[in-house]
């Protein structure tokens, strides 16, 4: 992942009609931004990102080498993106994130603000984090180790933790830490027993 002093020489990106991109952004080598996009101030991005139509990236945000988000993608600010991440159509992250390098984020997923996702981890679409308890207190949103499988319209509750090497099942809600290598289906899930 890029670290906060790097691109220190500002690159221009090939940049596409009506974008927006603040002069203090800081961009490597070889990237391009579409159509319609507000890049912000105090915004680092590595070489070779490839940035679709529609993205807004707000202040103090990082993104790796060799990562492509495609259109229609917020994130907000504080978030750090690692290095070769698919970041899918209309992903929307709340801030103060960290992802780690070689992760797939597919469409419409909701990333919480405070979530972590480890390395080589795959989060299918529709996929809902949180980071607020019942009381509306901002707790952080879930933690999610290296080398997970998230399926499709799964909701991961506040604070909980996926170790490394879990899967987690379409439609299920997560809602207390998963153990390492293994698999969690159901409202709420459980841990799938092999028979």
């Amino acid at each position: 992942m890029i670290q906060d002093n790097a691109a220190a020489a500002n690159n221009t990106p090939t940049a596409g009609h009506n974008s927006v991109i603040s002069p203090k952004a800081k961009f490597g080598v070889n990237c391009s931004v579409g159509l319609f996009c507000i890049i912000e101030d105090d915004v680092t991005i590595g070489d070779n990102v490839t940035i679709g139509d529609y993205c807004k990236v707000v202040n103090n945000v990082r993104i790796g080498n060799n990562t492509r988000l495609q259109s229609h993608v917020e994130i907000r600010a504080n978030t750090r993106i690692g290095d070769n991440c698919y970041i899918d159509s209309f992903v929307a992250f709340s801030g103060e994130s960290v992802i780690g390098n070689n992760v797939t984020i597919r469409y419409s997923a909701i990333i919480a603000r405070g979530v972590r996702v480890g390395d080589n981890t795959y989060i299918c679409p529709l996929v809902m984090t949180n980071n607020l308890d019942t009381q509306q207190q901002s707790v952080g949103g879930a933690h999610i180790g290296a080398n997970c499988f998230i399926g499709t319209n799964a909701v991961l509750n506040h604070g909980i933790k996926l170790e490394d090497n879990v899967t987690i099942g379409s439609l299920s809600f997560v809602n207390t830490d998963c153990k390492s290598g293994k698999t969690y289906v159901g409202v709420p899930a459980k841990e799938m027993v092999k028979s």
